[in-house]
């Protein structure tokens, strides 16, 4: 738990703080009762120090697994192999050295995280076999963590100067870092997404760092390797019609054919959402960003609580415990107004602010004009139009800097989003087809229709976004 179980002991097995195998398989059962699937996260790229395996392999140089992990030579200077930055800014270099053993192991992440080596045949069929002992045990897919890592640029070399103290490959413009993102890499994915379908209807997504929409692109493979590649310019835009416009652009023009999109606005490594975006000033903005990733071409994700509104906790320093600054955005989900916010009935290992007595499940469920309950209807929209959940996807404002809108097309049924992102009203310059009904406006209730309203022109209220079904 030095990295909140991203440093792991037993591939095999679950961490007690948590339950058991035989939980496991319980919520795994419920689940599948209730058509829900349920996908883990498969952490290859890297073990605990306690693990028995990088136990055996600092034993001694001459260890059976020693180069089941990344070992080098001190650098001429006696210091780390190369000037590899560890992800984690407060860890600096990447590289340990082992006293014992007068060598240093790689470490992308904490100390306690040794990088394993995929070089390694025996690494990589071990690993396969760890994926199969889950996808056996009825999981419905995996999420493969930091799946741009797990081949090593072989020679070591130094990262050039321009980004040798880049925190990852995600800086604007920087040349790519030189320890990841190796062609080889997607030798391995294939390998897994082999193994994957082995098991037929499962789902094989992946969290790939690179910031070059072509070389992320990559990682769909020719249908072989991801099925899903999670992308992060999103997380990056600021409020802007013109820079969401613009990633999806760049995703549904470098996407190989029959790939498809992923997009979410949130995750566990970033400020909350609602922090991001409203910041107390601008309500409007999450009711809006639940639109994009539910209304375009695409998969969504979701991280938990955006849809009720949660905001970044402040923690206090002797709660504070994730080694990259993370505890803001991972405290405990707000069910209800109760003092652990229906969460635990102990002490949650990290606080619950007082505007949960407000902002919570239970206080939203009952209230039509909620967040959640956009959430709630945009999904259930998505479920019953066609061109929403699987419809293409075509632009109507491209130079437009304050309204995005586009179409979903499928078959016949035509739908319209636009996303008014300006604090003032604003008018879509596009024609409606006469007939046309907006089927949600974000600044209605979501449990009553839009009101009618004059559509052409469509005048969009300040953070107004609307779907328009047209005839």
């Amino acid at each position: 738990m030095a990295d909140f179980g991203y440093d792991i002991t037993d591939h095999r097995a679950v961490d007690p703080v948590f339950g058991t195998l035989a939980d496991f398989d319980q919520l795994l059962g419920r689940a599948h009762d209730h058509r829900i699937r349920v996908v883990i996260d498969f952490v290859p790229n890297h073990t605990s120090d306690q693990h028995p395996w990088f136990a055996e392999s600092r034993s001694g140089r001459d260890s059976p697994r020693r180069d089941w992990y990344l070992w080098a030579d001190p650098g001429q200077d006696g210091g780390p192999p190369n000037n590899w930055l560890s992800t984690f800014p407060a860890t600096g270099s990447a590289w340990t050295l082992d006293i014992r053993t007068g060598q240093y192991y790689l470490h992308s992440y904490t100390r306690s995280q040794p990088d394993l080596n995929w070089r390694n045949p025996l690494v990589r069929r071990t690993m396969s076999d760890v994926l199969r002992f889950w996808l056996d045990r009825g999981v419905d897919g995996v999420r493969v963590d930091a799946a741009h890592r797990l081949i090593k640029d072989a020679a070591l070399a130094d990262n050039p100067p321009p980004v040798a103290g880049a925190r990852t490959a995600l800086v604007p413009g920087a040349l790519q870092l030189r320890h990841i993102d190796q062609p080889q890499v997607h030798e391995v994915l294939r390998a897994l997404r082999a193994t994957v379908d082995e098991y037929g209807d499962r789902l094989l997504l992946g969290e790939v760092g690179v910031a070059d929409p072509q070389r992320w692109a990559a990682y769909y493979g020719n249908g072989d390797e991801l099925m899903l590649v999670l992308n992060f310019a999103f997380w990056s835009q600021p409020w802007s019609a013109a820079g969401f416009r613009r990633v999806v652009q760049t995703i549904e023009r470098v996407l190989p054919p029959g790939a498809w999109p992923v997009y979410a606005l949130g995750n566990h490594d970033l400020p909350r959402l609602a922090s991001r975006y409203d910041a107390g000033r601008y309500p409007a903005r999450t009711r809006l960003a639940a639109m994009l990733p539910l209304t375009l071409r695409g998969t969504a994700l979701l991280y938990y609580g955006d849809e009720i509104g949660m905001t970044a906790v402040p923690i206090p320093p002797e709660l504070a415990a994730d080694p990259d600054g993370r505890d803001p955005s991972r405290t405990p989900m707000q069910w209800d107004s109760s003092p652990a916010a229906g969460f635990t009935t102990g002490q949650p290992w990290l606080p619950v602010p007082a505007s949960a007595r407000a902002v919570n499940v239970v206080a939203e469920r009952d209230d039509p004009g909620s967040l959640l309950n956009v959430y709630r209807q945009l999904i259930h929209l998505r479920r019953r139009l066609p061109a929403l959940r699987t419809g293409s996807y075509q632009p109507v404002t491209p130079e437009d800097p304050a309204v995005y809108a586009y179409l979903r097309r499928a078959g016949s049924q035509q739908v319209l989003i636009a996303v008014n992102f300006d604090d003032q009203p604003r008018e879509l310059g596009y024609r409606l087809p006469a007939g046309s009904l907006i089927v949600l406006s974000t600044r209605s209730a979501a449990s009553q229709p839009a009101p009618p309203r004059e559509l052409n022109p469509l005048r969009l209220a300040p953070g107004e976004g609307v779907i328009i079904q047209l005839t």
